[in-house]
């Protein structure tokens, strides 16, 4: 239940016009790697196809809960008009109210359409209500957020997972915990390089943890890694030690 009795009014859908133009047929970045050029011009038809389908998919999961949407376009310097008018467009017409937001220009001047978008959002009435119930099974639940929330077809698991699930099912304390997926946040589905919003997929659940002191089972999607605060090229990777002098080389 929501802490106090309280209810979620609104939710912010944070978009950059980079991330779209991914979604919607831009060469994908590569870590460690420049970034594509395509990134850094003009490409309407891109960005629409992103908003079109990815945002537009975030968007009605959010209006699925019953709140309202507040879709913020996070802008840089390389952004055209064209191109935010294009995410305007798109997410104005599925439903979600849209912000511009120039905060890493301006600081929090330039995050103020935002801030009145939130508050119009926060004072419209609206209909929260949960995907499950904690009484329903947990693979019930697994399978319901990837159908309902990504768009998968099904849940599959692997053995490992599979042993797992069942003997925390028959556990009655940890079967009424909430559940937290782990999951790419590159995709919809389990596979980054997937992008858009795919048709016609299956959720792989590779293993399945529980966290008692937060009261949550974890089931874990595809080869995303664990390790919390790095990103997908981490400078530890090229960090070495000189075995003659002790220094560590490769850290700055």
């Amino acid at each position: 239940m929501p802490l106090f009795g309280s209810k979620p009014n609104a939710a912010v859908i944070v978009a950059t016009i980079r991330a779209l133009k991914c979604h919607g047929g831009a060469p994908v970045p590569v870590p460690g790697h420049p970034l594509p050029k395509e990134y850094t011009g003009e490409n309407v038809g891109w960005v629409e196809a992103g908003a079109a389908s990815n945002l537009n998919h975030i968007i009605n999961v959010v209006k699925k809960a019953g709140i309202n949407p507040v879709v913020c376009i996070n802008a840089f310097y390389t952004d055209t008009d064209d191109e935010i008018k294009a995410v305007r467009r798109v997410a104005e017409a599925a439903g979600a109210r849209v912000a511009l937001s120039r905060h890493w220009e301006k600081g929090g001047d330039g995050a103020l359409e935002l801030a009145d978008a939130v508050v119009d959002a926060c004072n419209e009435p609206n209909n929260f209500n949960f995907l499950y119930e904690l009484s329903a099974p947990l693979r019930d639940r697994i399978d319901l957020i990837a159908r309902e929330v990504y768009g998968a077809d099904g849940v599959d698991y692997t053995p490992d997972a599979l042993t797992k699930i069942k003997a925390m099912e028959a556990d009655a304390e940890i079967a009424k915990m909430g559940t937290c997926m782990v999951k790419t946040h590159l995709s919809l589905t389990d596979d980054p390089n997937l992008k858009g919003a795919p048709k016609n997929w299956r959720l792989n659940i590779r293993d399945i943890m529980v966290y008692k002191g937060a009261g949550f089972v974890v089931p874990i999607a595809g080869g995303i890694k664990l390790m919390p605060g790095t990103c997908s090229d981490p400078a530890y990777r090229r960090i070495d030690v000189d075995v003659k002098t002790g220094k560590v080389k490769g850290l700055f």
